[in-house]
């Protein structure tokens, strides 16, 4: 069975064949996981919206039409409205989870350095949160996925051209936000 193609797989499990759509979840698991993750920026949330992506897709399958589009683009698709929706959802509290807060790395780096390390991070990560969901997603699928240019533009529904076009617009806004985001902290810490 590990041999079927994406399409053959597809086909099956239209027909209700459970190992066949067994054998596409264990293809893109971790890629939506991934996905999920980098935009919700937890790991338990990430399990969740993931096992919601398979099950939406699970319940679905029956209705998929192929429109030339890889199966990939179909369950991006699908991720992309769990997220939305989750964000839709919690944008009135914000959680910190203890658990993903490590201050001390067993490498021996010192703590100062780890905490400023997690410092930029974070602020690189608030940038990036508050760009436009298109242009988060297009960072994910090309930076955590290492998607071409091309993949890219099937899953978001763009011409490859396009997808080159809001790359570079993005990085040129990552750049401007980030570099004022530094200065206003420069500035704060100046006062």
């Amino acid at each position: 069975m590990q041999e079927l193609s994406d399409e053959a797989a597809l086909a099956l499990a239209k027909q209700g064949d459970q190992e066949a759509y067994g054998l596409l979840y264990l293809r893109y698991v971790s890629r939506i996981y991934n996905y999920v993750y980098y935009r919700t920026g937890n790991q338990y949330d990430a399990e969740d919206l993931t096992a919601r992506v398979f099950f939406r897709a699970m319940k679905h399958i029956p209705n998929y039409t192929d429109r030339g589009l890889p199966l990939s683009a179909w369950l991006y698709r699908i991720a992309h409205n769990l997220v939305a929706n989750w964000h839709r959802d919690n944008s009135r509290r914000k959680e910190v989870s203890l658990d993903e807060i490590l201050l001390v790395r067993p490498d021996g780096d010192h703590p100062e350095s780890v905490l400023m390390e997690v410092e930029d991070q974070e602020k690189l990560l608030d940038v990036i949160r508050a760009l436009h969901p298109d242009r988060q997603q297009l960072l994910i699928l090309k930076f955590v996925e290492h998607l071409s240019n091309a993949e890219v533009g099937q899953i978001m529904g763009r011409t490859e051209g396009a997808i080159k076009s809001l790359y570079h617009r993005t990085l040129l806004e990552l750049r401007e936000k980030y570099h004022i985001d530094l200065v206003g902290e420069i500035d704060k810490e100046v006062e």
